[in-house]
């Protein structure tokens, strides 16, 4: 008769275990802004790598991926409207291309317009090394982990991890 009460005594530690785990681990579902362009979609946000920050490179105090994409600016990151200076490698043709910059922040799991002047912006031709070039105002609105998903031609073209504290 002991035995009963054991095994009862068990299995509830077990399901309150469960379920406090399965609390802990569930994911907000990401939510994409109305007025986001169309070809932005939450399956890319599931590639980011938070794990592959971005790095100083080149003498140009660049931030980014090397030999991919950069910021000029983002070696001070705050958490107030400045100047970024964006640079891509690898794009071709860049008459009428357009890069489309989207911030998503690790810890709420939520999607941000960073540009202050909309998603979207032309970019200019070749500067410090780069293939081409975008100058821009952002603004981060919280601390923490940031994702910039990049977009050209319609389609991710590189994902920059930055840490904002400031």
């Amino acid at each position: 008769m002991k035995r009963i009460p054991l095994i009862f005594i068990l299995f509830s530690m077990l399901f309150v275990m469960a379920a406090c785990t399965s609390d802990e681990t569930v994911k907000k579902e990401i939510v994409l802004p109305e007025d986001i362009p169309d070809f932005v979609q939450v399956s890319d946000f599931k590639t980011i790598d938070w794990e592959k920050k971005a790095v100083e490179f080149g003498d140009r105090d660049i931030i980014g991926n090397e030999n991919k994409s950069g910021v000029i600016g983002a070696n001070m990151p705050s958490l107030k409207v400045q100047k970024w200076m964006w640079h891509l490698w690898g794009v071709e043709d860049l008459e009428n291309k357009k890069l489309t910059v989207v911030g998503f922040h690790k810890e709420t799991e939520t999607v941000h317009q960073i540009l202050i002047d909309g998603w979207t912006k032309g970019l200019g031709g070749p500067n410090n090394g780069a293939d081409a070039h975008m100058p821009s105002n952002v603004k981060i609105p919280k601390s923490g982990e940031w994702a910039i998903l990049l977009y050209t031609d319609d389609k991710l073209f590189d994902i920059l991890v930055y840490e904002i504290n400031e």
